[in-house]
């Protein structure tokens, strides 16, 4: 299973890299490839590639800021969530979409 994401959050800083980070965590525990690219203050950084979406299951999205680019996802299946949730229950959200991605592939 493979997992992209973007997170940002209103002021840029500390939430946008700590979802990031939780994310990961949490997917790796789990053996879920991901990759997430962050728009923070300084701008875009791991820019998902096209290659990288067309491979993803699932896009999960932070919902608390406009993102830049979201056209580059149409047709996947995607997830939005708090980018306070994703850093506080990260392992949750994991939980459901490996679930959800689960139960579509029977």
């Amino acid at each position: 299973m493979k997992i992209v994401a973007v997170t940002a959050c209103p002021s840029g800083v500390a939430h946008t890299y700590m979802s990031a980070e939780a994310l990961e965590r949490a997917a790796k525990a789990k053996g879920i490839i991901v990759k997430v690219e962050t728009q923070g203050s300084i701008g875009i950084e791991n820019k998902l590639t096209m290659e990288d979406i067309k491979d993803a299951d699932v896009v999960i999205l932070t919902n608390d800021i406009g993102l830049k680019g979201l056209e580059r996802f149409d047709g996947k299946p995607i997830v939005k969530v708090g980018v306070s949730d994703l850093v506080k229950k990260a392992e949750k959200v994991v939980e459901k979409v490996e679930a959800y991605i689960n139960s579509k592939k029977l």
